[in-house]
C-alpha cells in the first residue's frame, strides 16, 4: 500500500513543470518527476478557466477520490501534478478516473495489468 503525501509548496510545484515529464489527454495534464522518496506526492491544480470555486473544488474532489481508490498501482517515488483542463468541467467521477489512469499508463507509472497478472499466477 502506497502512503502519498499532498504537494503544496509553489516550489515544488514549478520544479514539476520545469523537470517533469509532461503527458495530457482530453480532461488533464500530468506532470511526473521522481522525487527520490519511497512514496508518491500528489498536486492537483484546476485554475479559474474551468469554473467558479464550486465547479473546481469538485473536480479536485474527484480527481483525489480517483487518485485515491487506485493509489496501490501507482508505482512509489514520483510527484504528480494533475492539471484539470476546462473540459473537465461537469464531467462524471468517471471520466475523471479514466482520464487519470489513462495518463498513468502513459508515463508508465500505473500497472494494475502485471498484478492481476501476477496474482492469477499464484492461485
Amino acid at each position: 500500500m502506497n502512503f502519498s503525501e499532498s504537494l503544496k509548496k509553489n516550489r515544488d510545484f514549478q520544479m514539476n513543470y520545469r523537470k517533469g515529464k509532461s503527458l495530457a489527454n482530453r480532461y488533464l495534464v500530468m506532470y511526473v518527476r521522481e522525487n527520490g522518496l519511497l512514496k508518491n506526492r500528489l498536486g492537483i491544480s484546476v485554475s479559474k478557466k474551468v469554473g467558479n470555486s464550486v465547479v473546481r473544488h469538485r473536480v479536485t474532489r474527484l480527481l483525489r477520490e480517483s487518485y485515491r481508490l487506485h493509489e496501490e498501482y501507482f508505482q512509489c517515488g514520483y510527484d504528480i501534478v494533475i492539471i484539470a483542463r476546462p473540459s473537465a468541467k461537469g464531467r462524471s467521477y468517471f471520466d475523471m478516473e479514466s482520464a487519470l489512469v489513462h495518463l498513468g499508463k502513459l508515463h508508465h507509472i500505473y500497472e494494475k495489468e502485471t498484478q492481476q497478472i501476477l496474482q492469477n499466477g499464484e492461485d
